[in-house]
């Protein structure tokens, strides 16, 4: 009966979507976007010897490079007009919401609803560009001081070169942010995490390939390789486990009057909290605020003492001073944009207002008082649980020279996004049956 029963789901949940035309236009949507991204990610930036930039990024590749050139999706090892990716806005996205959390004035924008929102999106978007803009200035003057075996990396130094490294590379990025912001309009999911999760993924064959080579000749052992690979599953199923963990919080709503001689009785509900309310936002956020004032450590060449050097020695993967600033930058951002997304307050005065409580909690600030509590203890608890999943692997990226493809925060991404993504089509799939249902009650009706 059970096996029956869930065939029978899966042809409903199969013809949902075969009908749900809908759904289907924007599945279509994304997988062009994500095509038009993938090439863009092969375009050369104009100028760039790039013979000479591979033989350059042999030299320089590990650490905080290896790291950009995961979240750019190859585009950065392959020096393409795609270069900075979409973690410029990222970045300002960091900036805006912090600023709109200390400074008044941008609170106040905050909280006019709708207008505000567009208005604080323009401002990121404004920031965005200027964040670009400097970022695309240091790696052009990075970029013309580099000497590899051949020759210079940039044909034709000089100021035209880096204006127009600036423009292309400027021009990328608010492509990128604005095909992302359709995605997320016009497709399923969040476009900013689908295109970073595209970037990774597209790039997992030849991290697979990479590792497994790494085993031929010799480097890793049959038993070690067996061993990497479990951990990673390991990881895989430890991640899904703990992103659908959920305290559910008793809500109980009394019993009211409906009509003159009717009382509807009382209902038990529950208010959902995920252990992890930030998803993969911290890591995303910790590395970008990690990638941002180093942008130009990487290429800058500095040898010796100074200080590009010191902090370029600093903060390679394996190095305590960064596994102490990402950890505590996780657990700050997994904290601040919970307290964002989630506030006690206004969902205390929700049930309030519409007559729910929880059991044993007077409505009101009792209420904000006890949501706020378990919500900072589950948010403790989904901290550590990112702070273990994303820095683990650092230990053995620094000691096996494993791919970051495989790291953490790569893997939290890569599930997580498509968890989200699953779930939203599920939702699109279960809308479009209950629009049928509704649908065919209306024909009945009639006759």
């Amino acid at each position: 009966m059970a096996s029956a029963a869930e065939q029978l789901a899966s042809q409903m949940n199969w013809g949902a979507f075969t009908k749900a035309t809908e759904l289907k236009s924007r599945l279509l949507f994304v997988i062009g976007a994500l095509i038009i991204y993938r090439i863009g990610t092969h375009v050369p930036l104009p100028g760039i010897d790039i013979t000479v930039w591979n033989e350059i990024y042999s030299q320089k590749a590990g650490g905080i490079l290896d790291m950009f050139n995961m979240f750019a999706g190859g585009a950065l090892q392959r020096m393409t007009i795609f270069a900075l990716n979409i973690m410029p806005y990222i970045s300002a996205s960091i900036i805006m919401q912090l600023a709109s959390s200390m400074l008044p004035s941008l609170e106040a924008i905050k909280k006019e609803g709708e207008v505000g929102r567009i208005r604080i999106n323009q401002y990121t978007r404004y920031l965005t560009v200027i964040l670009a803009a400097v970022q695309a200035w240091g790696l052009a003057a990075g970029l013309e001081s580099m000497q590899g075996a051949s020759g210079s990396a940039v044909i034709d130094p000089g100021l035209f070169f880096r204006i127009s490294t600036v423009i292309t590379i400027v021009g990328g990025t608010v492509f990128l942010m604005w095909l992302g912001e359709q995605i997320t309009q016009r497709g399923v999911g969040n476009g900013t995490s689908l295109l970073i999760f595209a970037g990774i993924v597209a790039e997992l064959p030849r991290a697979v390939a990479g590792v497994l080579e790494l085993g031929r000749q010799g480097q890793f052992h049959v038993l070690e390789l067996v061993g990497l690979f479990a951990m990673v599953l390991g990881v895989i199923v430890f991640i899904v486990f703990m992103e659908r963990a959920q305290r559910r919080i008793p809500v109980q709503y009394p019993r009211r009057q409906v009509g003159q001689n009717q009382v509807a009785a009382g209902q038990m509900s529950h208010l959902p909290l995920k252990l992890n309310t930030a998803g993969v936002i911290p890591p995303i956020f910790a590395s970008s605020l990690l990638l941002l004032p180093v942008t130009l450590v990487g290429f800058a060449g500095a040898e010796g003492g100074d200080i590009v050097a010191s902090i370029a020695r600093h903060l390679q993967h394996g190095q305590p001073t960064y596994m102490i600033l990402y950890g505590l930058l996780i657990a700050f951002f997994c904290f601040f944009y919970t307290a964002i997304v989630f506030n006690p307050k206004e969902n205390a005065d929700m049930l309030k207002k519409y007559g729910g409580f929880v059991p044993g909690m007077r409505p009101g600030q009792q209420t904000a008082e006890y949501l706020d509590f378990v919500l900072t203890r589950l948010t403790a608890i989904g901290a550590a649980y990112i702070m273990f999943v994303c820095l683990l692997p650092e230990f053995l990226i620094s000691k096996f020279s494993m791919p970051f493809y495989f790291g953490g925060t790569s893997l939290l991404i890569v599930v997580s996004v498509t968890m989200d993504t699953v779930s939203q089509i599920h939702a699109h799939m279960v809308a479009h049956q209950y629009e049928g249902l509704i649908r065919k009650q209306r024909l009945r009706g009639k006759r």
